[in-house]
Order: structure tokens, then C-alpha cells, then sequence
């Protein structure tokens, strides 16, 4: 299944990227697994960094790009802040964030469960409020990664690699 792939505009607090479209690879990992998604992550350059959920509140990272995949269980996801696109993601689904990109949870399954995972030498920080100027700056400084978590063709290094290229 083709990647889907959408910039989200800001969004009060939520500054989102204005560059690095979110990307979100529907099936990447047919059936799922945590142990699966890790290994896959890992082969891609992108070091798995824990096992959990969404937090259901908006929040964003300035430190770092962010994989989230979907390991079990199902859940309707908020991208972008209030007024963003709601998504659903099923086991096996991938969405790769931009830093800046605001999400949170707001309804799952009772055996949800996420793997997240950063490009190396990237974290998350938690945050919730507007990006002061040096985290707003940090934002657009991340470079795109050399390679998509899930391994996908159409999607970090073609989309965000162009972005890169492309700015002014």
C-alpha cells in the first residue's frame, strides 16, 4: 500500500513542520509484533527506544523525529494539534513524525501498544506548550534521516530527503 503523506499546518501551540510531511505507512509490518517492528526499526537505522502507548494529551518533540509503530491493538490518533487529522492505526501500521508535529491518543483498544523509535543521536522531549525560538529553531535543524524506519521506499529519504533539498 503507497505511503500517505501530508503536511499540517500550525496549530496554537502546536507548531508542527512546515517542511517534513508526516508520513504514515498503512501495513508496513504485516501483522504487527513488538519484537518484529523493533527488529525492522533497528535494520533501518532507527535504534527502538521503548514499548507503551500514545499520551492523551497534545505534545510535541524538538529533539527529535519520531516512529511510532503500531505492535497491537488499535487506536484513533490526534496529528497536529486541535483542528488536526484524526487517524486510525491497526498492528502493523507505521507513522513517522516530524519534530514538532503534535499527537496524542484519543481512543484505544485495550492491547494497544506502540514501539517508538529516533533516528540516532535523537530523543523525545515532552513538550506541550509553544516552542520557545531555540526549540522552534532545533525543529527545523534536524536533518532528514538517511533512511525510513519501516524501510519504505516512498518515505523518509525520497519525501523529506526532497524537502530537504528543496529549501530555500
Amino acid at each position: 500500500m503507497p505511503t500517505e503523506a501530508f503536511l499540517l499546518a500550525p496549530s496554537g501551540a502546536i507548531p508542527n513542520h512546515p517542511r517534513f510531511p508526516v508520513l504514515l505507512h498503512r501495513g508496513a509490518i504485516p501483522g504487527g509484533g513488538a519484537a518484529a517492528i523493533e527488529a525492522i526499526f533497528a535494520a533501518n537505522g532507527w535504534p527502538p527506544a521503548w514499548r507503551n502507548g500514545v499520551f492523551g494529551f497534545d505534545h510535541f518533540h524538538s529533539e527529535g523525529h519520531e516512529a511510532l509503530g503500531c505492535a497491537a491493538g488499535s487506536a484513533r490518533l490526534l496529528l497536529g494539534g486541535p483542528g488536526g487529522r484524526e487517524v486510525t492505526v491497526t498492528a502493523g501500521d507505521v507513522v513517522v513524525l516530524p519534530a514538532g508535529t503534535g499527537h496524542r491518543r484519543l481512543a484505544a483498544s485495550g492491547d494497544f501498544l506502540i514501539v517508538g523509535a529516533y533516528p540516532p543521536g535523537q530523543h523525545a522531549d515532552i513538550l506541550r506548550g509553544p516552542p520557545t525560538p531555540a526549540q522552534a529553531a532545533r525543529i527545523l535543524a534536524l536533518p532528514a534521516p538517511a533512511s525510513d524506519p519501516a524501510g519504505a521506499s516512498d518515505g523518509v529519504a525520497t519525501r523529506w530527503g526532497q524537502a530537504q533539498r528543496d529549501r530555500p
